[in-house]
């Protein structure tokens, strides 16, 4: 087994691991805690504001590295074990929770950004172009 083979196979268990944290939200059976826990740390995650900002080199991306997991492994013992090993089965088949109103949050979210760049770039006046 290879350095690359390696790697994927861990990829493959953290998306795994992630896919099984995202079912396991959604059981009824899951503490409340850990469900606003996952919640902010799926905003954390997608937010572009950082507690320290991403351009400061090495310490840019550190809080990434070190709060994300460190927030996963404490969802993950919040939530209970056999609540667990059924989201990761439910997850190794491949099956996700359907959920078609943040599926459609998504996509209006990138719609409206297209559109507000678009009207930007027609309504932009005619001093945006000196110095270039």
């Amino acid at each position: 087994m290879g350095l690359s083979d390696s790697i994927r196979s861990r990829i493959s268990a953290i998306k795994l691991e992630l896919m099984a944290l995202a079912i396991a939200a959604q059981d009824t059976r899951t503490p409340r805690r850990a469900k606003i826990l996952l919640l902010f740390l799926l905003a954390y995650a997608a937010s572009p504001i950082d507690l320290i900002p991403d351009f400061i080199p090495v310490f840019g991306l550190l809080d990434e590295l070190v709060l994300l997991p460190l927030g996963i492994w404490l969802a993950r013992a919040m939530i209970p074990h056999d609540v667990m090993d059924a989201a990761r089965a439910r997850a190794r088949e491949g099956t996700l929770p359907a959920n078609w109103i943040a599926g459609v949050c998504v996509l209006l979210l990138w719609a409206l950004s297209v559109a507000a760049i678009a009207w930007w770039w027609m309504h932009r006046g005619p001093y945006a172009s000196i110095g270039g």
